[in-house]
C-alpha cells in the first residue's frame, strides 16, 4: 500500500511539475520574443524568421528611442504621474478607509453605501470629460491625477484591515493619554500598516505607470503625454516618432514602426519587470490583506 501511495505521490509530483514548466514557458515566450525582436533586423521579425534566437542583431532601435526627445519626456511624465498621483492616492484612501473603519461614526453605513454605489453604476465617459472640463483641468496634469484620487475598491480594503488588525482598545487608551484623532493615526497607525501601505503603493504605482487612457481624453499637448500613450501612438496608430519625418519609401516607413516598437515595450516594461521580483510577496499579501478573518 505503501509503495502504490509512493508511487501515485511520484507520478502527481512529476505531472504537477511538468505542468507548471509548460506554464511557465508559455508566459516567459511572449517577453522573451518581444526582447530578441527589439534587437533583431525588423526584415527577418517581419518575415517570421525569428522564433528562438535574435536574427541580424542591431542595436539602432534602442539608439533612436533614447535619441528621441518625446520619448525621454514621456518616461519623464510617467514617472511624476507614477510618484505624485501614487502620493495622492495614498494621502486619500488611508484616511478614509481609516474612518470608515471606526464604528462610532455617524452614518457609516449610508456613506459605505454611497461609496459602493459608485463600483456599479457611473456616469460614463461624457460626464466625467465634462467635469474635468467645467472644472479647467483640461490639458493639465491634474487631469490625471485627481479624478481617479481614490479607488473604493482598495479603500474597502483598506477598511477591513483596519477594523481586523487595530484593536479599539489601543484608541481607548490612546484617548486616555490626550491623544486626537489625527495623532492617533498618524503616529500609531500608519506605522502599524506598514503592509497595507505597501501593498496600496504597489497597486496604485502600477495602475499609473499602465494607465493611457485618461491622457489620451484630457490632453491634447505632446509634452505632457505619459510614456504609455506614446506607445500607444505607435502601437495602433502605426505613426513614427517625428511627426515632421517624411519617408517616400512605405516599406521604410514600416520597419522603421517595427524596429521601435518592440524597442519601445521592452523600455517601458524594464522598471517593472526590475522591481517585481522585489516586491511580488506584496502581492500574495495584496490577496489576503484586509480580508475578514473566521
Amino acid at each position: 500500500m505503501k509503495t502504490k501511495l509512493a508511487v501515485g505521490d511520484s507520478l502527481f509530483d512529476l505531472v504537477n511539475t511538468i505542468l507548471q514548466v509548460a506554464l511557465f514557458f508559455i508566459m516567459a515566450y511572449p517577453l522573451y520574443y518581444i526582447v530578441i525582436a527589439s534587437v533583431s533586423e525588423p526584415n527577418e521579425v517581419l518575415t517570421g524568421k525569428v522564433f528562438l534566437f535574435p536574427k541580424g542583431f542591431q542595436m539602432d532601435s534602442y539608439k533612436r528611442v533614447f535619441e528621441n526627445q518625446d520619448i525621454l519626456r514621456g518616461y519623464a511624465n510617467t514617472i511624476f504621474y507614477t510618484i505624485t498621483g501614487t502620493l495622492i492616492n495614498l494621502a486619500v484612501t488611508l484616511p478614509c478607509g481609516y474612518t470608515l473603519s471606526r464604528r462610532d461614526l455617524r452614518g457609516r453605513s449610508w456613506l459605505m453605501m454611497l461609496f459602493s454605489f459608485t463600483m456599479f453604476f457611473g456616469g460614463g465617459m461624457v460626464p466625467g470629460y465634462m467635469i474635468v472640463k467645467h472644472l479647467k483641468l483640461l490639458n493639465t496634469v491634474w487631469a490625471l491625477l485627481l479624478p481617479g484620487a481614490m479607488s473604493v475598491w482598495n479603500m474597502i480594503i483598506c477598511r477591513n484591515f483596519f477594523e481586523s488588525n487595530i484593536p479599539k482598545e489601543l484608541l481607548e487608551v490612546s484617548r486616555i493619554d490626550g491623544c486626537r484623532n489625527f495623532t492617533f493615526f498618524v503616529r500609531i497607525i500608519l506605522p502599524l500598516s506598514k503592509a497595507l501601505i505597501a501593498v496600496m503603493t504597489l497597486f496604485y504605482a502600477v495602475g499609473h505607470w499602465n494607465s493611457y487612457f485618461s491622457a489620451l481624453l484630457y490632453l491634447t499637448d505632446r509634452t505632457k503625454y505619459p510614456l504609455q500613450l506614446l506607445l500607444r501612438n505607435i502601437l495602433i496608430a502605426s505613426q513614427p516618432l517625428n511627426p515632421g519625418t517624411t519617408l517616400s519609401d512605405q516599406s521604410a516607413l514600416f520597419r522603421m514602426i517595427e524596429m521601435l516598437k518592440y524597442a519601445l515595450v521592452v523600455v517601458s516594461s524594464l522598471p517593472v519587470l526590475i522591481l517585481y521580483p522585489f516586491v511580488q510577496k506584496h502581492f500574495v499579501q495584496g490577496v489576503m490583506i484586509g480580508s475578514i478573518k473566521g
